[in-house]
């Protein structure tokens, strides 16, 4: 007996189409070679064109004739300069400034002589003398001042040494 699950019309899926002799190939059949041939002549064209394609040995040029050219020639002329002469200088203002020191000197009492005892211990009460500034004391004489001296304050000792209106 024969198998039935054999034969041309026992398959679930519909048998290809036979080419016919002197027929249009089938599409599967075209895609096979038209596409790589296209893909090949793309990549040779693309090689020719990168190539340059211009060759300078079979280059005509475009006219044969000698023609005129046309040269330019600029000339420069350098003059020297003599140097700028020294500008003379400014004058020198000199400024002074007039400065009038007063002193306030209080009388002491006679030494022994009455009083009350208030004594600053042999300070002579020449504690009373002020200077607003080193100017002062320059003008007045006493530069410089030493610490305990009549007229010292730490204002006109800059660097706390001991000695105001150093010079």
């Amino acid at each position: 007996m024969a198998n039935p699950y054999t034969g041309p019309h026992n398959s679930p899926y519909p048998a290809p189409p036979m080419p016919q002799p002197g027929g249009p190939a089938p599409r599967w059949a075209r895609k096979r070679y038209v596409l790589p041939a296209l893909g090949l002549a793309l990549f040779l064209g693309i090689g020719t064109g990168a190539g340059g394609g211009e060759s300078t040995a079979d280059a005509k040029p475009a006219s044969a004739e000698p023609r005129p050219t046309v040269t330019v020639t600029a000339t420069a002329t350098a003059t020297a300069t003599p140097p700028a002469e020294e500008p003379e200088p400014a004058p020198t203002v000199t400024a002074t400034k007039t400065v009038r020191v007063t002193t306030t000197v209080t009388a002491q009492p006679a030494a022994g002589g009455g009083g009350g005892g208030s004594d600053d211990s042999g300070s002579g009460g020449s504690q009373d003398v002020y200077y607003g500034n080193c100017s002062e004391v320059r003008a007045a004489g006493a530069a410089p001042i030493h610490r305990g001296e009549p007229g010292y304050a730490s204002h006109l000792d800059r660097d706390n040494d001991g000695v105001a209106c150093d010079v």
